[in-house]
């Protein structure tokens, strides 16, 4: 499994995301239509910005994570279903709209953040709407359970951006912090989502704990991702600046081992996390000593670690297609270049 994770296969990564999203393309075709009907309000303001999140919103891989846990125990997706898999959206749509103003981003997926385009008390607003709108839907389901899951990962997300924003600039931040606030800002939603889809079939404990575990390190692989990516991709590519975490103060993973093994890095990290927009003098020769180091391959493999967990984790579900559409999903998230 190692060889075939590590094996440069963009093309082979592209084909296997498009063989998982066709297996459920009607029911992510019905998760558009229910988050535009989600988004919808007779306040003017709301329905404008809620189209056009609809409009401009990212890969959907939440609700596909949720439909794809749900069919690993049957074929058939009922209207609760579709309902939940746009709640995750939902709430993850909200997490991004107040993390784009605690962040100042000006774009997003290619596009202008909702605190560009609209200014940061509507932007805020908007958010606390999502998140409202997210839980009175799940009220529809009458079930105490998921209303758990749902609660205990938004309080973690909270969290995380809390913890997150203590650190910002703090080039002493440790490992094991840095994958706490991967775990609560990121990796939480990945496994109510999928723990969740098991919630709605009536699996049973082991099962719905497997799904949960699959999601956390699911999610802590992708974060990892998105974090090398921050280093490694273009603007096209990936919706955004590249860097932006590093102007923002976000030390991660790469970084955090950087200085800990290379600690007279530490004065040029510093200068570009304060470098002047426009210029990139500083962060390309941090980019560069990060190469140098090897540190954004070491960075990828710990991704890897944690993709082969979540796969071990599906081994006690049944074996079909759906499975083994989650463990493609591994496939795709460590290959994606955006």
């Amino acid at each position: 499994m190692l060889n075939m994770l590590s094996a440069p296969s963009s093309i082979r990564a592209k084909l296997t995301a498009r063989q998982i999203f066709r297996l459920i393309e009607s029911e992510l075709a019905a998760v558009e239509d229910e988050f535009e009907r989600q988004a919808r309000s007779n306040v003017q303001i709301i329905n404008h910005i809620g189209r056009y999140l609809h409009r401009t919103g990212g890969k959907r891989v939440r609700p596909a994570l949720l439909i794809l846990s749900t069919k690993i125990f049957g074929d058939e997706v009922d209207e609760n279903i579709i309902e939940m898999a746009a709640v995750m959206e939902f709430l993850h749509t909200a997490t991004l709209v107040h993390d784009d103003i605690i962040d100042g981003a000006e774009v997003r997926r290619g596009h202008r953040t909702v605190a560009s385009q609209w200014g940061n008390h509507k932007a805020v607003l908007m958010g606390d709407w999502l998140y409202m709108s997210a839980y009175e839907t799940a009220l529809h389901q009458r079930n105490l359970e998921i209303l758990d899951v749902l609660t205990e990962a938004t309080r973690k997300m909270t969290e995380g951006e809390l913890i997150q924003l203590t650190l910002l600039g703090n080039m002493k931040i440790t490992e094991e912090q840095h994958f706490d606030i991967v775990r609560r800002k990121t990796a939480f939603l990945f496994s109510a989502s999928c723990r969740i889809g098991g919630i709605l079939r009536g699996a049973s404990e082991l099962e719905k704990v497997a799904l949960a575990d699959y999601g956390l390190n699911l999610g802590i692989a992708f974060q990892l991702i998105d974090d090398l990516l921050d280093f490694t991709s273009d603007v096209e590519k990936l919706g955004k600046p590249v860097l932006s975490d590093l102007r923002e103060g976000k030390v991660t993973l790469p970084l955090i081992r950087l200085l800990r093994h290379q600690p007279h890095c530490g004065s040029v990290v510093d200068t570009a996390m304060n470098e002047a927009a426009g210029c990139n003098e500083r962060a390309e020769e941090v980019l560069s000593l990060l190469k140098q180091h090897g540190e954004l391959d070491i960075a990828r493999k710990e991704a890897i670690t944690y993709i082969q967990r979540a796969q071990h984790a599906l081994t006690v579900l049944p074996d079909n297609q759906y499975r083994r559409a989650l463990s493609d999903v591994a496939q795709f998230i460590i290959e994606r270049d955006n």
